[in-house]
């Protein structure tokens, strides 16, 4: 798979393999000048310690920042740089970060496919030292490419590394968006010329290069390979069928790979490391600083108790608290026998093949990572088999008496499986699960694969040389079959691909349309969907779906939801079938408008779909005209993903219903009679009016008539200028039907029309129209951007600093009148921009707990309390984890808060949420606190379920989810 850039004319000397692994890297060439060619490994130059560069065969991969003065002056500096880089990598940055972890970056890989945080954004290292320089996962990833690179043209200055043919490796279960982020990386670091290859097949490739005399003798048609593949930060399972090829010879085919699960050696370490906290510390734990001294330590300790021959214990230290960092430390012994039963039985449990994957959460989220739910490789083995006993089979592949899921070779890689005792264990399971009376002696053929460490690099070497026509090509078609979300079908007619505003009439038939991807629908199905890719194509393949016609929406927005499935595999091109969101997994949608070169031109027009799936694995969809020259070309839309990654809503707004014409007619006749260029309906009390022709109360419209009703007021927006009265009522009514900016198809275009419409101005100066502003911002500020935010912070920011210093310094003036109902929708919009950088959000919550006691303050005083609840709160209603103001920030603030307010509902809300038990030890408070809060909140008689959120975590019921939002949420729509 390519990047997309053309091959050169002349083919480059060297052909690089690069393993970007979670722990570690590695680089494995081909000179092409040597005859035969054979595979070298490029030993990394790196730091070892201060001012002390080796080559080495392996770079970790881990990035230390030291601090200013903290080492001597050339300490990290590399050959190849004329000064001092602001950061090392490799085995120092491993070692010396490990004593001074706020200053490290790892797991970065991991970091690359976590869509609860913006992955562009500056987020590592996760809640590291204040003063250290934060980065994106796609920097970091490109600062291990850099070193390698500049450690590549300092010994083949003739031959840079950017002008090679260049093969970088990921996880086969990778997403779309983190392959996207792999390649732009690559880019950062210099290298445009990128070929991709999944982990799984590199390993693979790397063990017929190690047998290329004979590997033919050692597998044989009809046999499935299992490449199980755990390392540092996931677990990949691949399938191989071997067949028969043109001339009698043998060939491999990939099949199949498994979800991508966040669950490898990382996981493994911080069981161990719990485990040993609870032995040191008890309940009460350990500070985040000793914490991730013990998790780089039980590293050591897992790698060394779990290798045959290993010491039967050793001793795990770690430094003492506070003030106790010398004399104070802690230390313990941990035994071979302890470990094997936490690890080997914790991670590769003995399970039947027919068991499913626990749902329940994991508590390793120390690192803010999304692990995988449930800690049993084995089990998602089982899952990941059972799922894919039929897949790909042929008549040679069907043997009387034998289970299909049963793999016949597995080939090990990752570092998890250095150990002896891991691979028995996962053996036994399979062992287990398929021998039968007829072949009690069976087991599978275990390939060898003496490099762990360098298998993948290798691989993916050889790889760049099959790609030039030599050595032995897998057949790698996509391993998952895409599809198109439609809206129904007309009487004779192929299916609908439209996904607008709600205009469809009942007369056409049409059903509606699935929720978005990204809010997806409780239960198993939802909506209707093609097949748009078919699982077996090769990368840039096209696919045509021109037997069925589509009727195509255009000059509005649209919306084209995409599900992804890796277990349904037979599904054909062109084919419907309803959308079960147990196999289907949803993607970012594309979202647009496509526009026609006459306005005048038909609103549907029949079209049919073309598709490729590009090298990159990114989706490029051509809908063209059946009976024209029209032909529009739309590509996914990695962009929302990558850019603005927030933490997932639940929403099923779509399946609330929708109202039937009749009835909207009223409600729009109602608009139009008071904002409409001829209306005469006063705008007081037009809420009622709706209520009354709907015949439901306002709170039980479901989000489709409440985007309708926007719909209604953009197109009558030239109303609200009558009298401030009716801007006043026009800006309520709209922030209410758009609420809370996100939940719906396209709602994001209707926010960005909302902004572009208003363009930050009022009509009338009122002082009822300057609340309702304000409101409207603070319902529909989920769907803005960080930027929107800060637009609309700014203003009011200077003006809570102003009145800060003027009851502070009794200078100057706020211009801030904190008697008046606008002040609280200010401060109240305040706490609603979640995408505000996190030191804006501390300065202003230092100011407001500051006020909180004043007396000036009073009449607002619950609108402080509730805007200091949501700016430290643990939980964000929308906002990535990345915005999230640290602990230790907020345990300040909360002593504060608790000394000051009344304990009243209202203050129980914002103690609540800042002390709401997430079991991420960063964001969590520390224990002492925790048990203070508790004791508050049972002191003010605060709600049980108050309680039970602090002391054990949990979800917001509906209630709750209003209070903490500031109002009701639209029917159907969860928050965290």
């Amino acid at each position: 798979m390519s990047s997309g850039r053309s091959e050169e004319s002349t083919a480059s000397r060297y052909v690089v393999g690069f393993d970007l692994g979670t722990t570690n890297s590695a680089v494995c060439y081909v000179d092409t000048d040597e005859s035969p060619w054979r595979v070298r490994t490029f030993r990394v130059p790196q730091l070892v310690a201060p001012g002390q560069v080796e080559a080495r065969e392996n770079l970790p991969s881990f990035l230390y920042q030291p601090a200013p003065g903290e080492l001597p002056a050339d300490a990290v500096r590399l050959p190849w740089h004329a000064e001092d880089p602001p950061h090392a990598v490799g085995f120092f940055a491993r070692d010396h970060g490990a004593t001074v972890p706020g200053r490290l970056i790892a797991s970065a890989k991991s970091w690359l496919c976590h869509s609860g945080v913006d992955r562009t954004a500056p987020v590592l290292p996760w809640h590291g030292a204040a003063d250290v320089d934060r980065l994106s996962p796609v920097d970091v990833s490109a600062r291990y490419l850099e070193h390698v690179r500049g450690a590549w043209d300092a010994q083949f200055p003739k031959h840079p590394l950017a002008e090679q043919d260049f093969v970088l490796t990921l996880p086969a279960s990778f997403d779309e968006v983190a392959r996207e982020l792999t390649v732009k990386a690559a880019a950062r670091a210099g290298l445009p010329r990128v070929v991709l290859i999944e982990e799984p097949q590199a390993a693979f490739y790397a063990w017929i290069d190690a047998h290329a005399d004979d590997w033919h003798r050692r597998v044989e048609p009809g046999q499935k390979i299992l490449v199980c593949d755990v390392g540092g930060g996931t677990s990949d399972f691949t399938l191989i069928r071997v067949r028969t090829g043109d001339g009698g010879k043998v060939r491999f085919h990939r099949v199949a790979v498994g979800n991508h699960l966040i669950l490898g050696g990382d996981n493994l370490d911080l069981a161990l490391a719990q485990h040993v906290e609870r032995r040191l510390a008890g309940d009460r734990g350990l500070e985040p600083r000793q914490w991730a001294v013990l998790v780089r330590s039980c590293r050591h300790v897992k790698e060394s108790l779990l290798t045959e021959g290993g010491p039967e214990r050793l001793t795990i230290n770690v430094p003492g608290s506070g003030a106790r960092l010398i004399g104070g430390g802690l230390q313990l012994d941990v035994t071979r026998e302890e470990a094997c039963k936490l690890l080997v039985d914790g991670f590769f449990p003995p399970v039947k093949l027919e068991e499913k994957p626990q749902e329940r959460r994991s508590g390793f989220q120390e690192f803010g990572l999304p692990y995988a739910p449930d800690p049993a490789i084995t089990r998602y083995l089982a899952a990941f088999l059972t799922a894919h006993r039929h897949v790909a089979l042929d008549e040679t592949d069907v043997r009387p008496g034998r289970d299909p899921a049963r793999p016949d070779v597995v080939l090990f890689n990752g570092g998890v499986f250095a150990s002896e005792v891991l691979r028995g264990r996962l053996l036994e399971s399979l062992t287990a699960w398929f021998h039968t009376e007829s072949d009690p002696d069976w087991e599978p053929l275990v390939l060898a694969n003496d490099r762990l460490d360098l298998a993948v690099a290798r691989g993916a070497a050889y790889y760049g040389m099959v790609r030039r026509g030599q050595g032995v090509r897998i057949a790698a078609g996509l391993a998952r079959t895409y599809y198109i979300g439609v809206e129904g079908a007309k009487k004779g007619a192929g299916p609908i691909c439209r996904n607008g505003p709600e205009r469809a009439s009942p007369k056409s038939d049409l059903t509606p349309f699935s929720p978005p991807p990204s809010e997806p629908a409780a239960g198993a199905g939802g909506g209707t969907a093609v097949c748009l890719v078919p699982a077996g194509i090769e990368p840039g393949q096209d696919v045509d779906l021109t037997e069925r016609p589509f009727d195509l929406l255009v000059s509005q927005p649209v919306e084209f939801p995409l599900y992804v499935s890796s277990t349904r595999l037979t599904d054909a091109a062109g084919e419907l079938m309803a959308v079960d969101r147990e196999q289907m997994r949803p993607l970012p949608p594309i979202r647009t408008v496509l526009r026609t070169r006459k306005k005048s031109d038909s609103p549907t027009i029949s079209v049919s779909l073309h598709a490729r799936l590009t090298e990159i694995g990114t989706l490029d969809l051509w809908c063209s005209q059946v009976d024209g020259r029209g032909s529009w070309r739309l590509q996914f839309d990695v962009r929302s993903a990558t850019q603005t990654d927030v933490a997932a809503h639940e929403t099923s707004g779509e399946r609330e219903g929708f109202v039937d014409e009749a009835t909207w007619d009223r409600l729009r006749a109602l608009i139009v009679g008071t904002f409409g260029p001829h209306g005469k309906d006063k705008p007081e009390g037009l809420m009622k009016r709706l209520s009354r022709a709907s015949g439901m109360n306002r709170r039980e419209w479901p989000m489709s008539l409440l985007r309708r009703i926007w719909e209604a007021l953009m197109e009558a927006e030239p109303g609200r200028r009558r009298s401030p009265l009716h801007e006043a009522r026009w800006l309520n009514l709209l922030g209410f039907a758009l609420r809370p900016g996100y939940g719906l198809a396209v709602d994001d275009w209707r926010v960005a029309e909302t902004w572009r419409t208003l363009q930050g101005k009022l009509v009338h100066a009122a002082a009822m129209c300057r609340a309702e502003w304000w409101i409207l911002w603070r319902r529909i500020a989920g769907g803005l951007g960080a930027g929107q935010h800060q637009a609309l912070a700014d203003p009011l920011l200077g003006m809570v600093r102003g009145l800060h210093r003027q009851l502070t310094t009794g200078k100057g003036g706020g211009g801030f009148n904190v008697g008046s109902h606008e002040a609280a929708e200010v401060l109240q919009l305040l706490g609603s921009l979640e995408l505000l950088p996190v030191g804006v959000k501390i300065e202003l919550g230092d100011v407001l707990v500051d006020l909180l006691p004043r007396r000036k303050l009073e009449p607002v005083r619950p609108a402080v309390t509730w805007t200091i609840g949501r700016i430290g709160a643990r939980v964000p209603v929308y906002g990535p984890l990345n915005t999230v103001v640290p602990a230790d920030v907020v345990v300040r603030w909360l002593k504060r808060l608790t000394d000051s307010v009344e304990d009243d509902r209202a203050g129980q809300l914002a103690v609540m949420q800042m002390s709401r038990r997430t079991e991420d030890r960063y964001r969590d408070l520390p224990e002492k606190h925790r048990a203070r809060i508790l004791k508050w909140l049972a002191t003010g008689e605060a709600p049980a379920h108050f309680v039970e959120l602090v002391r054990d975590g949990g979800q917001l019921d509906t209630d709750e989810q209003g209070l903490v939002f500031g109002e009701a949420l639209p029917k159907g729509l969860r928050i965290l």
